[in-house]
């Protein structure tokens, strides 16, 4: 269709060939990851110990929004944090009116 072979080049399949998703089962085609790279270097590491730890920053930020909002949180507030991360358009609504049934539709 465009008269070149991976001319076009999905974002998955780049994420594939820079290694983001892990090692693949076979190796891949050299001449098409050194173009995906463009100069840089393919992920050799389990991919998922390039992410910075969010959790604590979170846990501060909910609690700071809730102290400004008056919201009471829950005993072991890391519930209510994994809440607001799980949700978050809806998730400091629900912890506002977690005892009034009335704000939230009718079942």
């Amino acid at each position: 269709l465009t008269g070149e072979r991976y001319k076009t080049i999905a974002k998955e399949t780049a994420g594939i060939l820079k290694g983001e998703y892990g090692h693949t089962p076979v190796p891949v085609n050299a001449a098409l990851q050194a173009r995906v790279l463009e100069g840089g270097a393919p992920v050799t590491c389990r991919p998922a110990d390039l992410l910075k730890p969010e959790l604590a920053e979170l846990e501060a930020d909910v609690k700071r929004q809730a102290q400004e909002k008056g919201i009471q949180l829950a005993g072991n507030a890391i519930d209510d944090v994994l809440t607001v991360a799980l949700f978050p358009q809806i998730g400091f609504k629900f912890l506002e009116n977690r005892h009034n049934p009335a704000a939230f539709e009718p079942v």
